[in-house]
């Protein structure tokens, strides 16, 4: 029987990415945590009267105008390197910040292939830090080790294999059972909770997991110890 440790509620800091950014309700939840722009982000945040904290990336994509204005307003981390998407850079600067519970917007919007890219860069930085993404009042995380989630009954769950996993579930409506889920085959989507508490084992690989977003906290989350304790 697995036991469960809770990754934090409060989001240390939230990036916003040059994709399709959510509604100003979305960041009036989030207001009061640091604000880190990837590059052109910049610009649509600018255009919504909302002004980052800091603007990080290669500093090619943000308007001209924009960037003159906000070089007395926000922090600008210049990071020229080109073998890394300004995704990256945001996240390591996040890091070096020490902030590791994050919350990201704007992930996707614009040529595939950028949305995609940026979802192999979630995968590869959520095994060592709390990365959630909101697109549409939903929320997905990065999960890959078992966990317990508390959330709501009769809410829609989706566990989408990344690129396979082999999951036990309890509490959800179409139950899994030591089964094998993988990406262009068979995936976890719109399943529904039976129970306020549902627990996956994840015995082999990894998923996205999808709930309802609770802003302004993150969504309450149990990992299995064993994988605590190796953080």
């Amino acid at each position: 029987m697995n036991t469960f440790v809770t990754i934090p509620h409060r989001f240390d800091a939230v990036i916003c990415l040059n994709g399709t950014i959510p509604s100003d309700e979305v960041f009036e939840h989030i207001m009061e945590r640091p604000l880190i722009a990837a590059d052109g982000a910049a610009t649509q945040l600018f255009e919504r009267g909302i002004i980052p904290e800091f603007i990080v990336g290669d500093l090619d994509s943000i308007r001209h105008d924009v960037r003159e204005t906000l070089m007395t307003m926000s922090e600008f981390v210049h990071q020229p390197d080109q073998e890394t998407n300004d995704f990256e850079k945001a996240l390591a600067f996040a890091e070096s910040m020490l902030w590791k519970n994050l919350l990201v917007v704007g992930i996707h919007g614009g040529d595939l292939e950028h949305t995609l890219n940026n979802w192999s860069v979630l995968m590869r930085y959520g095994r060592t830090m709390h990365i959630a993404v909101i697109d549409q009042q939903r929320i997905a995380i990065p999960m890959f080790e078992s966990f317990a989630y508390e959330g709501a009954e009769h809410e829609i769950i989706s566990l989408i294999p990344q690129p396979t996993a082999r999951i036990t579930t309890r509490g959800l409506h179409w139950a899994l059972n030591d089964e094998h889920l993988a990406l262009g085959s068979r995936e976890g989507a719109r399943n529904r909770a039976t129970h306020p508490r549902i627990e996956v084992e994840l015995h082999d690989g990894a998923i996205l997991f999808f709930c309802d977003a609770a802003l302004p906290n993150a969504p309450h989350v149990r990992e299995a110890a064993s994988a605590a304790d190796n953080d």
